[in-house]
C-alpha cells in the first residue's frame, strides 16, 4: 500500500492514504458483483480511528454499496473487512451505526423511536429516558417528543435518525448522503451534529456529492470511479489539487471518459 503521487496521475489505484492514527476499519481487495456485473473491484482502504472520512465519486461509482459492505449489511464476493485488526469480526456491528439518505423511522413517536433503539442496546429506566431527552435536546427536537416521527419535516426526520444512531454510542458512524435532500438550515444542523460526534471521538464515514460539505467536514477522502479507488488522501489536498484524471474531471464538473463507457 502506498500514497498516490503525481507519477500515478490518471491511473486507478487502491492505495489507501497512510496517516498517523491506526485504522479502526481496513478494507482489503473488496469485490462485489450483481447480475454478472462487477460493481466494486479490488477496493482497499483504511478508515483511521477518530477520523472523518469522505467517500465521493460520480453516480454509480459504488459509494453506497461500499458503505453497506463496510457496515456488514451485505457480504462481498471477495476480499476482507477488518475491524480493529480482526477479520470479519462478528461483533463489529454492535459498535457501529448507519444513517441512510432517506430516514428510516418506526411508526411511533419521536421519543419511542429513540426508546426502541436504546432498548435494543440494553438501556432501561431513568438512564434511558435521560439519554433520550439529552439526544432530543441536542437535535432541537425536545418539543416534539410526543409527535409521530413520520409526520416530521424531512430535516427533522433526518436529525432524529442521526441522534438515534448516535444515542447508542457507536465507535463508527456511517452516513449515506444524509443531507442530500435538505435545505441549507437543515444541512447546517446535521453538520453540527456530525462535528459534535466527531469531537467526542466517533469515527465518521460520510458519502457526499457536495464539495462545500466535503471541505467543511472532510479529513480523509476516498474517491471512487467505476467501482475502483481513483485517488485517496487528505480531503483538502485532493479537492484543491487532485492528481487523478477522474477527480480532476469531477472537480471541474466534467464527465470522465476514461476506462469504462458511460463516464
Amino acid at each position: 500500500m502506498r500514497d498516490l503521487s503525481p507519477e500515478t496521475e490518471g491511473s486507478m489505484s487502491t492505495a489507501p492514504h497512510l496517516a498517523h492514527s491506526p485504522p479502526i476499519l481496513t478494507v482489503q481487495d473488496l469485490t462485489f458483483s450483481a447480475q454478472k456485473t462487477v460493481l466494486l473491484n479490488a477496493v482497499s482502504l483504511n478508515i483511521r480511528e477518530g477520523s472523518r472520512t469522505l467517500i465521493m465519486g460520480p453516480n454509480g461509482a459504488g459509494k453506497s454499496l461500499l458503505l453497506r459492505l463496510m457496515h456488514g449489511l451485505i457480504k462481498p464476493d471477495a476480499g476482507t473487512i477488518t475491524w480493529k485488526g480482526r477479520a470479519n469480526a462478528s461483533e463489529a456491528r454492535r459498535f457501529q451505526s448507519m444513517v441512510f439518505q432517506r430516514p428510516v423511522l418506526l411508526r411511533r413517536s419521536v421519543f419511542a423511536n429513540l426508546s426502541f433503539a436504546l432498548g435494543v442496546h440494553g438501556l432501561r429506566g431513568k438512564l434511558k429516558a435521560d439519554k433520550i431527552r439529552a439526544a432530543l435536546h441536542d437535535a432541537g427536537l425536545a418539543h416534539l417528543e410526543t409527535r409521530p416521527a413520520r409526520v416530521l419535516s424531512g430535516g427533522q426526520q433526518q436529525r432524529l435518525s442521526l441522534v438515534r444512531a448516535l444515542a447508542t454510542d457507536p465507535e463508527i458512524l456511517f452516513l449515506d448522503e444524509p443531507t442530500a435532500n435538505l435545505d441549507p438550515a437543515s444541512t447546517s444542523a446535521i453538520e453540527q451534529l456530525i462535528m459534535k460526534a466527531s469531537a467526542r471521538g466517533v469515527t465518521i464515514v460520510l458519502v457526499t456529492h457536495d464539495q462545500g460539505q466535503a471541505k467543511r467536514l472532510g479529513e480523509d477522502l476516498v474517491f471512487l470511479q467505476d467501482g475502483e479507488v481513483a485517488e485517496t488522501g487528505p480531503a483538502q489536498t485532493i479537492l484543491t489539487a487532485p492528481q487523478s484524471e477522474p477527480v480532476k474531471a469531477w472537480v471541474d464538473g466534467r464527465i470522465y471518459l476514461g476506462s469504462k463507457a458511460g463516464y
